[in-house]
């Protein structure tokens, strides 16, 4: 955790630009380093206070969640879904690390919402980490919709192939074998299948030079 939130800090910094925004963060800081019941409550309170800027929210939603405290949830479910990739990462890493139950079902969601799949990726990875109940059915689902649509989404698709691989699980048999004829998915698929143990998982089907 140390590392992840001294490059979270290290990137916070960067983006400050005025004399308040550098005493709001040390008063943040203030509150981590004391890391008392009243420091905590305090940082909740940042996660609902209106006007808040957005790195003070991932702070205390990185922190809390790292401590277990369930109110920093919403809050990092949000920034899963974010447009930047890096608040993403730090959100899932402290989803990961939060064990609330609800965070299963929120990143499935994300998953397979259509309407986000560029955001998808760190979900997706999340769900692999997770191995929820709801991890194997919301990644097959993701990477059946996206071997079918024009737009393959490649690094999301290739996330839920490495991701149905390492859960193991011999529902995937099908998908893995249909993203194998893919070959920017073929590496992938290959090695999925192999983890599942099915025989001549390393063979390529007919067809299997297609990338579409």
């Amino acid at each position: 955790m140390e590392e992840e939130f001294r490059a979270l800090l290290k990137r916070v910094r960067a983006e400050l630009v005025s004399p308040a925004e550098f005493s709001a963060y040390e008063r943040l800081l203030a509150l981590v380093r004391t890391d008392t019941r009243a420091a905590r409550d305090a940082l909740a309170g940042v996660l609902t206070a209106p006007e808040q800027p957005l790195w003070a929210r991932e702070i205390a939603a990185f922190v809390l969640g790292g401590k277990g405290d369930r109110r920093a949830f919403e809050t990092l479910v949000l920034l899963l879904n974010y447009r930047e990739p890096v608040r993403c990462a730090t959100a899932a890493h402290a989803l990961a690390r939060l064990r609330d139950p609800r965070t299963g079902r929120a990143a499935a969601a994300l998953a397979t919402n259509p309407l986000r799949t560029a955001y998808a990726l760190y979900p997706v990875r999340l769900l692999t980490e997770l191995r929820a109940p709801e991890s194997v059915p919301a990644l097959l689902s993701t990477l059946e919709r996206l071997l079918a649509a024009r737009d393959h989404c490649w690094p999301v698709a290739r996330a839920c192939v490495e991701g149905l691989g390492v859960l193991g699980d011999r529902r995937a048999e099908a998908a893995l074998v249909a993203a194998r004829e893919h070959e920017r998915l073929r590496p992938a698929a290959v090695a999925a299948l192999a983890r599942l143990g099915r025989p001549g998982g390393g063979r390529q089907g007919a067809g299997s030079g297609s990338s579409t």
